[in-house]
């Protein structure tokens, strides 16, 4: 692991934006029978959520995520790595917790163990 990164994460952690939070409280409350760990190491990427059972990334996302050709190369490589990346709006983890709560639920159950 690169200390860098592991320094970076840890940072991250205690710094979550308010999507981040909410979400991770509906992660943790509804603990959707999986575990999910927050601003995990992947390579060379920090992650917001996943859950490494299911090969479950979820994304939260501000403006500067719009069209991001940084996020499509990041994509790709975790997809190559096998791993599914959903990615939610902050204002749809804000304002739709329980659609974006059932999205989350519709691929944990699609994909096996």
């Amino acid at each position: 692991m690169d200390k860098k990164l592991t320094a970076v994460a840890r940072k991250l952690r205690k710094n979550l934006t308010d999507a981040e939070q909410h979400l991770w409280y509906i992660l943790r409350k509804n603990n959707f029978g999986v575990k999910f760990r927050r601003q995990a190491e992947i390579g060379a990427y920090i992650v917001d959520f996943v859950c490494f059972e299911k090969k479950l990334i979820i994304e939260i996302d501000g403006g500067q995520h719009y069209q991001s050709t940084a996020d499509k190369q990041r994509d790709l490589w975790l997809k190559s790595e096998g791993f599914t990346v959903l990615r939610f709006w902050n204002n749809d983890v804000l304002e739709n917790r329980e659609g974006v709560a059932q999205e989350i639920i519709k691929h944990i159950q699609l994909t096996p163990t």
